[in-house]
C-alpha cells in the first residue's frame, strides 16, 4: 500500500520504530534464553560424560587386574552402559548445538532490527520500512518454531544477564539515539 502525498509519515515512523523496538527485545530475550538452554545442555553433557568415561575406565582396569573384582567390574560397566545410553538418548551435544544455533539467529534479527530502528528508519520511506519491519517479524516467527522451549530457569538466567547489562554496548551509554520520526532533508 503506498503512502498517500498528503500523509504525514510520523505516526506511522514512530509506529513501526516501536515495534522494532518490540522485535529487539523479544529476540534479545530469545537469544540470551537459548544461550542458557546451550550451557544446560553443556552441563548435561560433562555431568554424565565425564563419570560414564570414568566407570567404564575403572570397570576395565577392575576386571583385568583382580581376578575376584569380577563383579564389581561387571557392575561397574553395567552402570557406565546404563549412563551411555541416557546419554544417546538425551543427546545433549546436538541439543546444545541447536540451542546455540538458534541463539545466534535471534541474535541476528535483534541487530537487523537495531540497525533498521537506528541507522536506517529515518531515511527509509514509510512503505519500505513496513516491508523490513515485516521481514524481520517473519525472520523471528520462522526462528520461534525451529527454537525449542525453553526451561522456566533458563528464562530467569536469560533475565538476570539482561539486567546485569549483557546485552548492552559501551558505544551505547555515550550516544541517544536518533528521533525515527525525523525526516531528512
Amino acid at each position: 500500500m503506498a503512502e498517500s502525498p498528503a500523509a504525514d509519515p510520523g505516526p506511522r515512523r514512530a509506529a513501526i520504530a516501536d515495534e522494532l523496538r518490540r522485535l529487539e527485545e523479544s529476540a534479545m530475550y530469545s537469544a540470551q534464553t537459548q544461550f542458557e538452554t546451550a550451557k544446560h545442555w553443556r552441563s548435561v553433557h560433562l555431568m554424565m560424560g565425564i563419570p560414564t568415561s570414568l566407570l567404564a575406565a575403572v570397570a576395565g582396569t577392575t576386571a583385568l587386574v583382580e581376578s575376584t573384582g569380577r563383579i564389581a567390574a561387571g557392575i561397574l560397566a553395567l552402570v557406565s552402559a546404563g549412563l551411555g545410553a541416557i546419554m544417546t538418548t538425551v543427546n545433549a551435544p546436538q541439543r546444545m548445538t541447536h540451542a546455540t544455533s538458534c541463539a545466534n539467529a535471534y541474535l541476528e534479527v535483534q541487530t537487523a532490527a537495531r540497525q533498521t530502528r537506528t541507522v536506517d528508519l529515518h531515511v527509509l520511506p514509510a512503505d519500505e520500512a513496513r516491508s523490513v519491519l515485516a521481514e524481520l517479524t517473519a525472520r523471528r516467527d520462522e526462528q520461534n518454531r525451529a527454537a525449542d522451549p525453553p526451561s522456566p530457569r533458563a528464562y530467569r538466567r536469560a533475565q538476570v544477564n539482561i539486567a546485569r547489562g549483557g546485552q548492552t554496548y559501551a558505544v551505547d551509554g555515550s550516544r541517544t539515539e536518533p528521533d525515527p520520526s525525523a525526516t531528512t532533508s
